[in-house]
């Protein structure tokens, strides 16, 4: 759905790629979750601070970009400018508190897919512990990928009109789709962070109240204009763990598509923050009820849905967006030891927002009809082997499962540097991490080459084997007279998404031996080789078979 028009960039920025390779390797554009994440580097001095970005819940559906090295590149780079380290999460899978541990803060814009349970405990651990994160949402019913959630929702932690069922309207196929799997209705955002984004749709406002910086922590400092072009705003719950810094003009100008008033309390203070911080035990949030201040005109992918090109504006460099934003994550990247709002000397704590009856989360219904538009002839938002050429996923997903047994001798295919990748082999695409293609005399082979794999590393499949396998054999030595990596074999159900692991933890001669595997799985499978033990050691693997 098109937002408010306002200036497009002229000229766009740049984005340097950092992926730790060795001189002279190529890095080819990665296009889909089993590809190395984008990466920028601290420009000038380095300040210690590391910032990831969300990029496992569609936040590439539809118009949005919202990547680091897309629509989102302004931001990512200033913060670049300032000294951090950014990084794009990317992975097919629920995030978990690993993946979030070593970030000090963690950027979600509008996320498109519902968060499993064990993403909104591992997200709440994350922030109890010291971690902050920075939700980026936008207006009620700014549903990108047509599956009845907006990143609203997403983030409060329940549909609207839907809190009984989540997967309220799905099909079958929808419902069962291991997106779908693990989601359960709460009010996740208010109950841990006391603060939820309300399910409005005001349309383009300028900022009304900028909170002092004396009372915002300074992250208003210098901020005299901030602009919405379509988007929602966020009802302080409780004061104590949430404060708004940024409230919107008084105002009764819904956005031309808000399914219901689109205002709910006339704007201004009354109608909740535009942009809210809050605190829980030791680690911070923030919230920004749209992400139009957020963009840039530079999208990388066409839309998944229809193949078609993507229009973004220059959100970023608007009034004083960009201050705001990037003023905002300094705040949330350093750590502070009070637990509530109510710990800080002089500060105002706001007043609970009043709400409709028709915000009660438990009883709340849906005024339209869900999705708001029907989806393209063969597109299916969980299934990205569906997605349109050119789209974020569509590269490295869109082989279809292969029938009958899998003979993977490893002699097509190149693959040179450790640094993860996926790699076209004679029986499809898989990825590498901390692996490659040897051919040296060292590399104990069966031919002229054998997948190298060094502890802590993997080579695994990105496509299922339908039929499913009764064993797999290997044959897999120690590379040149390395010692000390054991191996094992893991297998997945369910698109990549989870693994398991498949008989016992093996360890390797000097010599290919071969080793054969009882799997026993009727369904559709796909398999992965993990490499541990000693730091560095590595083992070669050859004549990979999955025989059924």
């Amino acid at each position: 759905m098109m937002k408010g028009n306002f200036l497009k960039r002229l000229t766009a920025g740049a984005l340097i790629f950092a992926m730790s390779l060795s001189a002279g390797t190529a890095v080819s554009l990665a296009e889909g979750p089993s590809d190395p994440a984008p990466v920028l580097q601290p420009a000038g001095s380095a300040n210690g601070k590391k910032i990831l970005f969300d990029n496992a819940h569609a936040q590439t559906a539809g118009a949005a970009d919202w990547v680091i090295d897309g629509g989102f590149s302004d931001f990512g780079q200033a913060l670049a400018g300032k000294g951090y380290y950014v990084k794009e999460l990317r992975k097919s899978g629920p995030i978990t508190l690993a993946d979030l541990s070593s970030y000090d803060v963690f950027v979600i814009p509008e996320a498109n897919v519902p968060f499993k349970t064990s993403e909104q405990q591992a997200m709440l651990s994350y922030v109890q512990g010291g971690g902050s994160i920075f939700f980026i949402a936008d207006h009620y019913n700014a549903d990108r990928n047509k599956n009845r959630w907006d990143s609203s929702e997403v983030f409060n932690g329940y549909r609207r009109g839907a809190w009984s069922n989540p997967a309220l309207g799905m099909s079958t196929e929808e419902a069962s789709s291991v997106a779908m799997q693990g989601v359960a209705s709460s009010d996740w955002l208010s109950n841990n962070f006391g603060m939820r984004i309300r399910y409005n749709a005001l349309g383009n406002v300028n900022s009304g109240t900028i909170v002092p910086s004396s009372q915002s922590f300074g992250i208003t400092s210098g901020v005299t204009s901030v602009t919405m072009h379509a988007g929602s705003t966020i009802a302080i719950t409780d004061p104590t763990k949430a404060k708004g810094i940024v409230y919107m003009q008084q105002t009764s100008a819904a956005w031309g598509n808000a399914v219901d008033q689109g205002v709910y309390n006339g704007g201004g203070i009354a109608e909740g923050p535009y942009v809210a911080i809050g605190k829980n035990s030791l680690g911070k949030v923030a919230v920004i009820g749209d992400s139009s201040p957020v963009e840039d005109s530079t999208p990388k992918y066409l839309r998944e849905e229809t193949g078609g090109s993507k229009t973004t504006y220059d959100g970023f460099t608007e009034a004083s967006n960009g201050a705001l934003l990037v003023q905002l994550v300094d705040w949330l990247a350093v750590k502070e030891s009070y637990t509530a709002l109510n710990q800080v000397s002089g500060l105002t704590l706001d007043n609970a927002t009043a709400l409709l009856a028709i915000e009660s989360p438990q009883t709340s219904t849906q005024p339209q009809a869900e999705p708001w538009a029907a989806p393209a002839a063969g597109y299916k938002w969980w299934d990205s082997s569906t997605f349109k050429q050119g789209s974020y996923g569509y590269a490295s997903t869109s082989q279809p499962p292969t029938s009958g047994a899998v003979n993977e001798t490893f002699e097509t295919g190149t693959k040179a540097a450790y640094t993860a990748a996926s790699v076209t082999l004679g029986s499809g695409s898989w990825t590498f991490d901390n692996a490659l293609l040897g051919d040296l005399s060292t590399d104990k082979k069966n031919g002229t080459k054998s997948a190298r794999v060094r502890a802590a590393g993997s080579i695994y499949m990105n496509f299922n084997v339908t039929g499913g396998a009764t064993t797999v054999k290997v044959k897999h030595a120690s590379f040149g007279s390395d010692t000390g990596a054991t191996w094992k074999l893991q297998k997945s159900l369910n698109g990549g998404s989870t693994w398991t692991d498949v008989g016992s933890t093996y360890s390797s001669s000097q010599s290919l031996t071969e080793q054969t595997i009882t799997v026993n799985e009727t369904a559709a499978v796909r398999f992965k080789i993990v490499v541990a033990g000693t730091s560095g050691s590595r083992l070669n693997f050859d004549d990979f078979t999955i025989v059924q």
